[in-house]
């Protein structure tokens, strides 16, 4: 079985990383680099762990989370589909199987709010914790002044913490907004459709999604 150190340390996946922050960086939008990916792919599989998931999809659900974001050194716009289509790609040529790799690239395809859903379990975690990054350390522009509004909502976020209570069957994103910053009105203008989406990858799952900002259960 391929593992997530494997594609880790390839070096085609290393370079479509770094280029897709590269462009990104040109963009002005937020990290997608090392930091994200490694973030999300350790929540995805903590996610389906927790759960009681088989190793073999706690393994995929965490290489789904690493490649999920290669798409973006192709073009932002559909970065979710051509990012499938390369994952499914460098994974054959891994020697990985065709049903495992078809599975990445159905969870890649769908993490977008834009034009996806959650379609299966790997695809449910990659959402719920590609959702949940949000953070300062994520705002790659260093003039406050010319923050735009995600830069500002990122960078008012001192603390994030995504929570699995198998007992409960829920998962809980608890955030801390500097509201001095940004207030917590401009988290839901901007994270809205993300934090539907969550909600319904929750579902997908069995679990509840809880919302906690500052304290107070809004969702």
């Amino acid at each position: 079985m391929i593992t997530l150190e494997d594609v880790v340390n390839n070096e085609e996946v290393q370079a479509l990383v770094q280029g897709a922050q590269k462009q990104l960086n040109s963009l002005g939008y937020t990290e997608h680099s090392m930091r994200h990916v490694g973030i999300v792919s350790q929540r995805a599989g903590e996610i389906l762990e927790a759960l009681d998931y088989p190793k073999e999809r706690v393994e995929l659900a965490k290489i789904a989370g690493y490649l999920h974001d290669i798409g973006n050194c192709v073009n932002r716009k559909d970065h979710a589909h051509s990012g499938a289509l390369l994952a499914y790609d460098i994974l054959k040529d891994m020697g990985m199987n065709v049903n495992d790799r078809t599975e990445i690239m159905m969870a890649i395809g769908n993490h977008d709010e834009e034009t996806g859903t959650a379609v299966s379990d790997i695809s449910a975690a990659l959402i719920l914790a590609d959702k949940s990054d949000v953070h300062r350390d994520r705002v790659v522009n260093t003039n406050l002044g010319t923050f735009d509004k995600h830069d500002r909502v990122n960078y008012a976020v001192t603390d994030a913490n995504l929570i699995i209570n198998k007992e409960e069957r829920k998962v809980t994103l608890k955030l801390q907004i500097d509201t001095e910053l940004c207030p917590v009105l401009d988290y839901f203008e901007i994270f809205i459709d993300r934090t539907i989406m969550s909600k319904y990858a929750a579902k997908y799952l069995r679990i509840w999604f809880e919302l906690i900002i500052n304290g107070t259960k809004l969702l």
